[in-house]
């Protein structure tokens, strides 16, 4: 998709015309949102931003994002990527990042897509009914008791706390447009599993492996450079 970005002289701020954002709504119609659900949101991949208003202003937007979940405390990690890195990343195809949008045209959210080969113990499947599922996707290998798949990842995943509380995009539905996406490429070229990984607080794990989304733990992983283990979860298409 793209967007046409206006100056407005008053406020300084980006502005983007509503008669483009209803004329993108046309292209998938009321509910292309998976459940049914009305799409009060517009997803917009960074390089077809770049292409159309140019890098200095798609930093220009990215320059209002915050994960300042709490005072003081915020995720700075989600904040220098997409700042530093999710356009280039983009450009080496190395990841795609999605800006999310609201009605006022405001970026809510944003999330970050790649594909990656992961390695799923089978202890970590805990059913039957897991195990045959993940047969469907992967290849099994018995000496190490453990399967091998290519998988979705949702390697960034953030909404915008510097919009108010009460006009924030919940993370349940940033979610739906995160999934939404997903299955859209899966139905192109094919794929069942899509994982991400978190720290290990017990509010993220909750969310995460709630409904209506279900992810589960299969791992985690140790990351020097942070200092931090993360919790690897995943989920089947």
């Amino acid at each position: 998709m793209r967007l046409i970005r206006l100056q407005n002289s008053q406020s300084g701020k980006a502005k983007y015309p509503s008669s483009r954002l209803r004329e993108i709504r046309k292209l998938f119609g009321p509910e292309w949102l998976r459940g049914g659900i009305m799409c009060e949101y517009d997803i917009y991949r960074i390089m077809d931003l770049v292409e159309s208003i140019g890098e200095d202003s798609v930093r220009d937007i990215f320059s209002d994002f915050s994960c300042e979940y709490r005072d003081g405390i915020k995720n700075d990690e989600i904040e220098i990527f997409l700042r530093k890195s999710a356009i280039e990343f983009s450009k080496r195809k190395m990841s795609i990042t999605y800006l999310v949008t609201d009605k006022e045209s405001r970026m809510v959210g944003y999330f970050t897509l790649t594909h990656k080969p992961i390695t799923i113990c089978d202890a970590a499947l805990n059913s039957k009914a897991n195990k045959k599922r993940m047969m469907r996707h992967a290849t099994f290998d018995e000496r190490l008791d453990a399967y091998s798949v290519s998988a979705f990842l949702i390697a960034q995943f953030s909404k915008n706390y510097s919009i108010p509380p009460d006009e924030r995009i919940s993370g349940s539905d940033l979610m739906d447009l995160t999934l939404s996406l997903i299955d859209d490429v899966q139905r192109q070229i094919g794929g069942g599993v899509v994982f991400l990984e978190c720290e290990n607080h017990p509010e993220l794990l909750d969310f995460y492996s709630g409904m209506p989304h279900s992810f589960f733990r299969f791992g985690e992983r140790f990351s020097e450079k942070d200092g931090v283990k993360y919790q690897q979860m995943m989920r089947f298409l």
